[in-house]
């Protein structure tokens, strides 16, 4: 074992607490570098322990050549790639790597990707710190509530102002099961044992004995680690990513919430000197999620799959409110003896032993003058019943009704001397019956139009007129069709039987026109779905909500919403809704479709002219943004992508897709949860009242510019990648896309169909396979040329260029994804995996193109963010990269040498184990999957 005093031991308090709370740039990282090498040291001793001094000799001499290999590469791509030493420190590596057995290759494979699973968490441990030491100083950068709130005060609105402008904002992160997440819910657990561990460890003063029992008990945790699966043995069902996608929510979302609202109500009044209850703040964040209802292309996203999402929804919940009822029981004991009770809550607890005789008996027990206590019984009583049956006689009928009562008890202790009782102990739970009600998130249901189209053929053909017996009788619907009515059917039933708040909205992917959206209402309404609202039942009814994602679609969305919006049928639907119309933009396919440049454009565009259009059609637009985890999917940091929209084409409302590794890295733990939400919050006011942080109206030189910009990108990225008949078999042999399945991450198949197009491929596993192999191609490609050629083009062109970098929010955004992008790519190992590619000829053509276009995009970047070098003004991003590239450069090597043997023939179960690990090591090394 390593000296004590390596491992967190603490000489000066004073000194490690001046660390964890100073802002200089040295200081602030001391303590990630100390948990990074602590846990580095950790892991040694456990791959010592566990698999012998050889293995650890050849990960040190694999980890070394990397940090060489990454010092060659800080001297540019270009020498790397050309370089001598590099093709000698690549071919040591493969020579060792090659003469590894399957079993000791997993063994090396494991000790980078633990070290990963470390490292992280020291990250996400050191995000944590350094937002504590923010709010402990009332920081006011932009992203925080606080430095929000202080513009709003700077642009002249009070906070009465600011609070009618909050009133409409409304966030709703909705969770997929889109598959990218590697990570087993076992290791997920592991993890969270070892982040608590390192918190302790930020506490102080910290002796040297507790340091040395964490210090043990995080060893304890990686042999855990170490002795663990890391790769799935089995592909998840629905049902396991179900129970996946609610794991975040007790600990992350439902018991902090309340912890939200009362920051944000300190932010009020820290930058409006005003004292501002938590309970008087809006409401602005609610919850949604496709998980059980996402059937577009996933054959197993049954009926009874969706049935069962909206039931594990529902306990989850609802086992939230028992035990906050439970906890209310035991908190409120005020005496009506002492401080009285209002005479509202005597005649409702009379009222209630009247009507629930078998729960007026269990109050009995509690003394006479303890009436909160009484009613609160009589309300577990009731609660567990919606619970065991919600159409149970006792049961409550929805959410208001239990707040109903909450708030008689809330108005009872307020009058008698108990206000900070009803704030501390029965606004929280109020807030979450709020924001979650009885069925915790809005389930979407999502379905392709094609399925729909063919459905209204086959149905419409059985319907035709003339005489039934003359000719012969109309074929039988297809399988497709019957499942989709069986679907419809049970949406009918879902959603009587639950709170018709838990499906509302219908996601209709691959829209092209006016039609594919009528077609889901005929057929809806043949199931005998109501579609249109119904504000006397509170049924908000099903509205179909279009998905533009290709290119052209994305053109023609405005076009398309403005001649439904306009239909006389579809008025009555969009009254029913408020006049609102959920309009959804998709950003990975768009991506695939056209390249960086021009899928970031384009949905630009879209979102600026629906919101014409749909002012102009007196709809109140809310736009759902189909984001990834990746740059390429819409992935960029929460508050620059809010803040980048198009300036009055926001009505306050953000619905964005969370995904995958997405979800974990932002809601895994509830500091960081919060943290994300006050970011889309703080970011959506910025984007609505646009108090000054930017200038929301981009000039018009501008805009044209990025036009031709976008035709110059989408031309070159067709030419060169959609319809290049070389990308294809180029891309299925230099990455491990057709390995993809190995890595068991998800449910859904990779292809909506068995067709090898690149169109029919999904946007995921495009982006895995170039992210695996180190390419990272969507991110960039096609953007340097856009760049050079307008700039070559134009007189000033570079001026005006640079001049939109300093104030056209969209262009910045675009540029530094772009930018982290390139910092990601590695040309020596994308070399190799082109290396697998068969034909020699078809190799050279392709991986030549892409690195001439690397080249061209690296060098323009730099010459338009005035840097020498990528990530120049992101020193954490750089750092983390740093940290990273010599523990996950190995595992490429690996990687690469195990696709050889299998292109070869070789074939055994322990290969595609050790195969799938290296995937999911390189996924967690780059914390991007696709």
């Amino acid at each position: 074992m390593e000296k004590a005093e390596t491992f967190w031991s603490v000489d000066n308090q004073a000194e490690r607490l001046d660390e964890l709370m100073t802002e200089h740039p040295e200081g602030k990282e001391l303590p990630l570098r100390r948990d990074v090498r602590c846990l580095g040291k950790l892991l040694g001793v456990v791959l010592r322990e566990q698999a012998g001094e050889r293995i650890f000799a050849a990960e040190e001499f694999l980890r070394q050549g990397a940090i060489r290999h990454r010092e060659l590469g800080a001297l540019g791509a270009d020498i790397a790639l050309g370089c001598a030493e590099e093709r000698q420190l690549e071919g040591e590596a493969q020579a060792l790597i090659a003469g590894l057995s399957l079993q000791d290759a997993h063994q090396i494979v494991k000790a980078f990707a633990t070290f990963f699973e470390l490292t992280n968490l020291a990250e996400t441990n050191h995000r944590k710190r350094r937002r504590r030491a923010a709010r402990l100083r009332a920081e006011d950068k932009p992203g925080s509530m606080l430095g929000t709130l202080r513009r709003m005060k700077d642009a002249g609105h009070d906070a009465a102002a600011t609070l009618d402008w909050l009133a409409r904002i409304c966030v709703v992160p909705v969770f997929t099961a889109h598959p990218t997440e590697v990570a087993r819910r076992v290791v997920r657990y592991k993890r969270r044992r070892i982040d608590r561990i390192l918190e302790q460890l930020d506490r102080l003063p910290l002796t040297g004995s507790a340091a040395a029992r964490h210090r043990d008990d995080i060893l304890t945790e990686i042999d855990a680690l170490w002795q663990t699966d890391e790769v799935r043995r089995r592909q998840p069902t629905v049902a396991d990513e179900i129970r996946m996608g609610l794991d975040h929510y007790r600990g992350s979302l439902i018991d902090p919430l309340p912890e939200f609202y009362r920051d944000l109500a300190e932010d009020f009044r820290e930058a409006f000197g005003d004292a501002l209850p938590a309970a008087d703040l809006p409401t602005v964040v609610r919850f949604g999620s496709w998980i059980g209802g996402d059937r577009d292309g996933n054959p197993f996203v049954t009926p009874q799959a969706t049935r069962l999402a909206l039931e594990r929804a529902r306990e989850t919940i609802l086992g939230v409110y028992l035990d906050n009822l439970e906890e209310l029981r035991e908190l409120l004991t005020p005496s009506s003896c002492r401080v009285g009770v209002s005479e509202e809550l005597v005649a409702a607890l009379e009222r209630a032993r009247g009507a629930f005789p078998e729960a007026a008996a269990t109050t009995q027990a509690y003394p006479d003058c303890e009436h909160y206590r009484k009613y609160l019984r009589i309300a577990l009583y009731r609660l567990k019943l919606t619970l065991r049956d919600a159409r149970h006689p006792h049961a409550y009928p929805d959410a208001e009704s239990l707040a109903a009562e909450l708030r008689l008890v809330r108005r009872s202790l307020a009058a008698h001397g108990g206000e900070r009782l009803a704030r501390g102990y029965v606004d929280p739970v109020l807030r979450r019956l709020d924001t979650f009600g009885f069925h915790l998130h809005t389930l979407d249901i999502r379905q392709h139009a094609r399925v729909h189209a063919v459905a209204v053929a086959e149905l419409g053909a059985m319907q035709d007129g003339g005489d039934p017996l003359d000719g012969a009788l109309p074929p039988a619907p297809s399988a497709a069709t019957i499942e989709l009515l069986d679907t419809l059917k049970t949406l009918a039933a879902l959603k009587g039987e639950f709170p018709p708040q838990a499906i509302r909205t219908y996601i209709i992917s691959g829209t092209t026109c006016v039609e594919d959206l009528l077609n889901v209402v005929w057929l809806a309404g043949v199931a005998g779905i109501a579609v249109k609202g119904d504000g006397a039942s509170g049924d908000p009814g099903l509205m179909p909500v279009p998905l533009f994602e290709s290119i052209q679609d994305l053109r023609n969305a405005p076009v398309i919403c403005r001649r439904l919006w306009s239909a006389p049928a579809y008025q009555p639907l969009l009254d029913s809704w408020g006049r609102r119309q959920e309009v959804m933009l998709g950003y990975s396919d768009s991506n695939k479709d056209g390249g960086m440049l021009t899928s970031t454009w384009e949905i630009f565009k879209a979102h600026r002219d629906l919101h014409r259009v749909a002012s102009e059609c007196g709809v109140r637009l809310h736009l759902f943004h189909g984001r990834g985890g990746t740059v390429n999917r819409g992935g960029s940091p929460t508050h620059r992508a809010i803040i980048s929209q198009p300036a009055d084409a926001f009505a306050g409302c953000l619905k964005i897709t969370e995904q995958g590794e997405v979800i974990n890295f932002k809601y895994a733990d509830a500091s960081l949860a919060l943290r994300n939400l006050e970011l889309m919050v703080a970011a959506s006011l910025e984007a609505l009242a646009r108090p000054g942080l930017v200038n929301p109206h981009p000039e018009d030189a501008w805009v044209a510019a990025m036009e031709e910009m976008s035709d110059a990108a989408f031309a070159y990225y067709r030419e060169n990648i959609f319809d290049n008949p070389d990308i294809l078999p180029y891309f299925e042999q230099a990455t491990p896309v057709r390995e993809f399945d190995l890595a068991k991450i998800g449910s859904r198949p990779a292809r909506r169909s068995q067709s090898r197009s690149l169109d029919d491929l999904r946007a995921i596993p495009w982006g895995f396979g170039w992210i695996q192999s180190r390419h990272m191609l969507p991110g960039w490609f096609g953007v340097g040329w856009a760049l050079q050629t307008f700039v070559e083009k134009h007189a000033g062109g570079l001026e005006l260029v640079q001049a939109m970098m300093r104030g056209f929010p969209i262009f910045r955004d675009l540029v530094r994804n772009v930018e982290v992008t390139l910092a990601k790519v590695d040309l020596p190992l994308a070399r190799l995996y082109a290396g697998l590619v068969s034909d020699e000829a078809l190799r050279a053509r392709v991986f030549d193109l892409f690195v001439a276009e690397f080249r061209r995009t690296r060098n323009l970047i730099l010459v338009v963010t005035g840097q020498q070098e990528l990530l120049e003004r992101n020193p954490d991003m750089a750092r983390s990269l740093r940290l990273r590239n010599p523990y996950v450069d190995p595992l490429s090597l690996v990687q690469v040498e195990l696709l050889r043997r299998k292109r070869r023939g070789e074939e055994s179960e322990e290969l595609n184990y050790v195969l799938a690990a290296t995937i999911n090591g390189i996924a967690s090394g780059l914390r991007n999957t696709g």
